[in-house]
């Protein structure tokens, strides 16, 4: 069992930056890949970025390429988020996943394990 908490949620204006925290339990951390999605009030829960066991290989939404980068510490079994240039459209509840495939995926399904999420909000 794999249990995540997400922190460094909270409110920002338009244009500020946020960094956004996953620690994970567990000893095979390192093993897994690990995923960032987001559900907006009214809307599906969609893909945000990706990263693969070692993090040499990412994946981004369009919407966020460029803005966002995903980034893990094996040795502190965390994963970040840190998010720049944000948007009012970036407003959601981010959730943190952990696949027990090594590879990255935007596919929610591949994913095994969910923390709690947490709320950004974006002021315009």
């Amino acid at each position: 069992q794999v249990q995540l908490v997400e922190s460094g949620g909270g409110l920002v204006q338009a244009g500020g930056s946020l960094r956004l925290s996953c620690a994970a339990s567990g000893r095979t951390f390192s093993s897994y890949a690990m995923g960032w999605f987001r559900q907006a009030p009214g809307k599906e829960r969609e893909f945000v970025a990706a990263i693969n066991w070692s993090g040499g290989s990412t994946y981004y939404a369009d919407s966020v390429k460029g803005r966002f980068t995903i980034s893990r510490d094996n040795a502190k079994n965390t994963v970040y988020l840190q998010m720049n240039s944000l948007k009012p459209e970036d407003t959601a509840v981010y959730y943190c996943a952990a696949s027990k495939s090594p590879y990255g995926s935007s596919w929610s399904a591949k994913y095994d394990y969910w923390g709690q999420g947490t709320q950004v909000t974006v002021s315009s």
